[in-house]
């Protein structure tokens, strides 16, 4: 089973007609992913390789019944392409843009309060349920269809946790990657619980990093609400106080956030901790019984 992302998924991808929008719909549509839709202002009429151009979000959805949309808008106009398809009752939104003014991000935030829509990102390199479908950036090949989810701040470990979880073989039923910047809208904590509803995910792996607070409030609702295995790495443990390190959210400030305190809370929480990303499949391996 996968979350979130199926074969019912149809996607609109929101600025279509650049050239990162282009190559991975394209990309997501040779995965197996129903790409129903473009939207650039100005543009509707015109197609992409056979995908439909419309001029606005409400347009395509009338027009398709796209329910999840992809969007590659520059960072100055990404905060109203979220808030387009919420307003147009597109239930998935997956923004991959980077560098999106926190301010900006505050705005949405406000915004889907009143709106069922579920945002993945920014900054993020999207959903995929392996042999289903997928939403964003991620190298379709590596991924295998399995019973491990997959959870990440980081894009890059999320390809290297899955391929060793495929060269073990046992594969992936979702991996989502919610993105480094410091507002993102879905978060450790949503994507466990969607596991832990899920009965064909049986453990998932977390990889967290510096700066914040959210993988100390995941392992808490491990520790009260998830029995299954659950792997976790937190990257940045060299990192010098009060110095972002890539990400956005990546930062220790007033001695929070740190590796260490992250890895004790995920230690009193039950869950597997390793030093090295390398171990990262192995050790969930392991907690399996494998």
């Amino acid at each position: 089973m996968a979350i979130w992302v199926n074969r019912d998924t149809r996607l609109v991808v929101q600025g279509i007609t650049g050239g990162e929008g282009r190559f991975h719909a394209l990309a997501c549509r040779d995965y197996g992913t129903e790409v129903v839709a473009g939207v650039t202002p100005g543009k509707g009429g015109q197609d992409v390789e056979g995908v439909p151009v419309y001029d606005s979000v409400a347009e395509a959805r009338e027009k398709t019944g796209c329910n999840a949309s992809m969007i590659f808008v520059p960072p100055p106009f990404a905060a109203d392409a979220i808030m387009e398809a919420a307003g147009a009752g597109v239930e998935l939104v997956v923004c991959i843009t980077e560098g999106i003014p926190v301010r900006d991000m505050l705005t949405v935030k406000r915004f889907l309060r009143d709106h069922p829509t579920r945002l993945i990102g920014p900054n993020c390199p999207g959903v995929i349920s392996p042999g289903t479908a997928k939403i964003g950036i991620m190298p379709g090949h590596i991924h295998q269809q399995g019973r491990i989810g997959v959870v990440s701040r980081s894009g890059t470990l999320t390809y290297e946790a899955v391929w060793q979880l495929t060269n073990l073989g046992l594969g992936q039923s979702t991996c989502v990657g919610i993105g480094g910047d410091p507002l993102n809208g879905t978060n450790f904590i949503d994507c466990l619980t969607a596991f832990a509803a899920d009965p064909e995910t049986d453990g998932v792996i977390l990889i967290g990093e510096i700066g914040g607070s959210a993988e100390e409030e995941a392992a808490a609702w491990v520790k009260a609400n998830y029995d299954k295995p659950v792997v976790g790495f937190v990257a940045g443990r060299t990192a010098p106080p009060g110095r972002r390190m890539g990400h956005a959210g990546a930062i220790i400030a007033g001695g929070k956030g740190t590796a260490a305190e992250k890895r004790k809370a995920m230690e009193d929480a039950g869950i597997h901790v390793v030093d090295s990303p390398a171990d990262i499949g192995s050790t969930m391996k392991s907690a399996l019984g494998g």
